[in-house]
């Protein structure tokens, strides 16, 4: 943090009085660890940081990413370079009737520094429950750090410790069972007993599979599968933008025509997440109710949609999607699923979706992984790779019957350029009728 403030310092006296700048920060030091046939095939660290410039005048403004050394008197170069750079662009560039900037000098400060767990005590933890069956999987840990500050005299800090292993048990007739266990705090029998449910699972792979024909069956989507159905809908569903211009596949929740199960609340919850509380844009965030008794509330308002349609943004993203998201849990106990259940399918994972019908929020996609036949409350067999096509207005609206009391967190292992810092904190879903198709 000293080092971004001293930066920040720097571009303070360096600005004319006619430039106003944005200074967003972000850095990691992780430990990465892959995992093959239950060994450890490859480990590393990686420790970087990076900014993003935004140099406002007149209405123009332009964007620079500037990778940091660490050596305070070179990054301070490539800052004046990077400065200079944009001051080139900006006459080039016309002005943006949709710029909205922040002019408040809020202040916030967010460390969680929970201890991550030693690696040496997360690899005996792992060695010891995958003794004998075929692990591939990834872990990443460390800490990681987003800073914001503008010239009117902004400034915000967040750091948060997390890690994330993410990991897939193979039968050796190929099938596989996914799972993951994430968090803050590293935990040995809560890790231990999630990765005893995939064991148990992998057994059940071992049988021979059972083809279903098409139609309506009951199901249980695993939080897996229910942050699948999620990481679609979040693609404009609650964006202010998508809304406004009738774009979103929630426009009839957000219009009142339908209505998800009055057992449906969908929060953004930054508050205790590893998502910071201001944006790249130079807002603070709060928490925001999506959906309340299966009713739309609230949308994700950036400061572009709120200067086109004349809203109050509350710090959303640029793509206006959760980074945060959290759906209230139920009343069904994870060790009553089955049991409830009675005759139907157990979906551990979907993938492959996508629209179908985009204006009626209908998915399509396909079963994953740990797919299995159930009756009268116990695993009969592994069911093979079915599609279905369903609505959300049917899967969480008139067809959902419970959620789980238990929700699982899920991080995103994403790594691409960067650690993401997008969370998901589920239950399980009990439906009534799951359409399969073929």
């Amino acid at each position: 943090m000293n080092n971004f403030k001293a930066l920040v310092g720097w571009l303070k006296q360096a600005v004319t009085d006619k430039e106003q700048f944005h200074l967003g920060y972000a850095d990691e030091s992780s430990e990465f660890v892959r995992f093959n046939h239950a060994k450890v095939r490859q480990a590393g660290q990686v420790q970087q940081a990076s900014l993003n410039l935004k140099l406002i005048n007149d209405g123009r403004h332009a964007d620079l990413g500037i990778t940091l050394a660490g050596e305070p008197e070179l990054d301070r170069q490539r800052l004046a370079d990077g400065l200079q750079q944009l001051r080139e662009t900006l006459p080039l560039l016309p002005q943006d009737p949709y710029l909205l900037l922040n002019h408040n000098a809020w202040q916030n400060h967010n460390e969680q520094l929970r201890p991550l767990p030693e690696l040496a005590q997360v690899l005996a933890d792992i060695s010891q429950a995958a003794e004998g069956v075929d692990l591939v999987g990834f872990y990443a840990a460390g800490p990681i750090s987003r800073g914001f500050a503008s010239s009117d005299g902004a400034f915000g800090w967040h750091q948060a410790n997390s890690f994330n292993f993410d990991f897939s048990l193979f039968h050796a007739n190929g099938e596989a069972v996914k799972a993951s266990y994430a968090g803050h705090t590293w935990d040995s029998a809560e890790f231990t007993e999630r990765f005893q449910r995939a064991r148990e699972q992998l057994e059940f792979l071992g049988r021979p599979l059972h083809k279903l024909p098409p139609g309506q069956y009951r199901a249980y989507l695993a939080p897996a599968a229910l942050e699948e159905i999620f990481s679609i809908v979040t693609w404009g569903g609650f964006s202010a933008q998508a809304i406004a211009s009738k774009g979103s596949c929630l426009q009839k929740l957000y219009t009142g025509e339908q209505s998800l199960s009055p057992l449906v609340k969908v929060d953004e919850q930054i508050s205790g997440s590893l998502s910071q509380a201001f944006s790249t844009e130079g807002y603070p965030r709060g928490d925001v109710t999506l959906i309340n008794a299966g009713k739309a509330e609230g949308q994700l308002i950036n400061s572009r949609s709120a200067a086109e349609y004349g809203l109050s943004t509350n710090g959303a993203s640029s793509d206006e999607s959760p980074s945060a998201l959290q759906m209230a849990a139920g009343n069904l106990p994870q060790a009553d699923i089955l049991k409830q259940l009675g005759t139907g399918l157990y979906i551990s994972n979907l993938w492959y979706l996508n629209y179908s019908d985009l204006p009626a929020a209908r998915l399509t996609g396909m079963t994953r992984f740990a797919t299995f036949w159930v009756e009268d409350g116990e695993i009969m067999a592994p069911v093979s790779t079915m599609r279905f096509d369903d609505s959300v207005y049917s899967l969480l609206g008139s067809q959902l019957e419970a959620l789980t009391s238990e929700r699982e967190l899920l991080l995103s292992a994403s790594t691409y350029s960067q650690r993401n810092t997008s969370s998901n904190l589920l239950p399980g879903a009990l439906v009534k009728r799951l359409t399969l198709t073929l």
